[in-house]
């Protein structure tokens, strides 16, 4: 996937805080903040386990934070939200006994990264047919793209729950808006012979015809 949680964390600070679906809650317990680095002091599951690693996003007495390192079952390097994925961490104060969670929202990414991939004419794997993933070479510049149409699917299904005119449907609605207007500027540079070098540029608001 181009996207992580840490980029809906970017775009939306909320998020977070404002949807929870229990299937989705990696982490539940307790933890120590110490010089940037959380540990767990209680949990139900440890952050291996869990599948805890750079680019998701933890909740410390409900503030999220970024992961930006996993360094045991138990810990993780942790930073406030950067001004981009390659700034120098901001550590957050220290503190102990805080509640921590860390929430997922990889389902709706994944959702999105299929269709950023079929919009681009592009399998999710390689084919004798087509093109796979890996042909794109500059997926970090697609993260955006994905990271809107994640944030549609997440409050688009909040919304439904609370119903037309509130808070959470007008968001999904939002980014939906928000979503159709990346993909109309968003470029995929593609390579088509396997070399490890664009040779191509593809864009979403092309209809792809594949002859049978």
């Amino acid at each position: 996937m181009f996207a992580t949680d840490r980029d809906l964390l970017a775009i939306e600070p909320n998020v977070f805080n404002e949807v929870s679906w229990v299937g989705q809650r990696l982490v539940k317990g307790t933890g120590d903040v110490d010089d940037g680095v959380l540990t767990l002091t209680t949990f139900d599951r440890d952050f291996v386990v869990a599948g805890v690693d750079a680019g998701h996003v933890v909740l410390v007495s409900n503030v999220a934070y970024e992961v930006l390192e996993r360094v045991s079952a138990t810990e993780v390097a942790v930073s406030r939200l950067r001004a981009s994925v390659d700034g120098a961490a901001i550590w957050p104060a220290d503190v102990v006994g805080a509640g921590v969670e860390v929430r997922t929202f990889g389902p709706q990414v994944g959702v999105t990264h299929d269709l950023v991939l079929r919009l681009l004419g592009i399998e999710g794997s390689a084919t004798p047919e087509g093109l796979g993933e890996s042909a794109v070479v500059n997926g970090a510049a697609l993260a955006r793209v994905e990271a809107l149409g994640a944030l549609h699917l997440v409050y688009a299904a909040a919304g439904s729950l609370s119903g037309p005119g509130t808070a959470l449907w007008e968001r999904g609605e939002m980014y939906r808006r928000r979503f159709a207007a990346e993909r109309q500027t968003a470029a995929a540079r593609v390579d088509t012979d396997g070399d490890g070098v664009a040779d191509a540029t593809r864009r979403m608001n092309v209809v792809w015809f594949v002859r049978g």
